[in-house]
């Protein structure tokens, strides 16, 4: 395994076979239920769509709180506080090499999603609305 992985692979390349293939199946369900219900629910569904957070997204706020408060709490006269966005930052680090960091599978298994994953459900919709 190389220690840096492609871009598009890497979080589902470092998910649990059983969530990716649950995430998937939750996608191809709505997507089948949005295409009984009609246009208009496809329409109010590809505009939640453009408001989902991506797995990346959540990463990077949560990265960035820690990181933020960790600095503020050092600021205030503890200099121990600095662990914690040092840990937060080293973590950041190996997800964006390797696309795995300890987060990432509790955010997996609530469901959240890759920026591709989003894209999919959102391209099979669109199709819908062709036909």
């Amino acid at each position: 395994m190389s220690i840096i992985t492609s871009t598009a692979r890497r979080v589902p390349d470092n998910t649990a076979p059983e969530i990716n293939r649950a995430i998937h199946v939750e996608t191809l369900a709505r997507v089948i239920l949005l295409a009984k219900q009609g246009p208009s629910a496809i329409e109010r569904r590809l505009a939640a769509l453009d408001r989902e957070w991506d797995v990346e997204r959540c990463l990077e706020t949560g990265a960035a709180s820690l990181i933020l408060t960790g600095t503020a709490l050092a600021a205030s006269g503890d200099r121990k506080w600095l662990w914690l966005p040092a840990g937060v930052a080293g973590f950041l680090l190996q997800h964006a090499l390797q696309g795995w960091c300890p987060p990432l599978p509790v955010f997996r298994r609530l469901g959240v999603r890759t920026a591709d994953e989003i894209n999919e459900e959102r391209t099979r919709l669109k199709a819908l609305l062709v036909r």
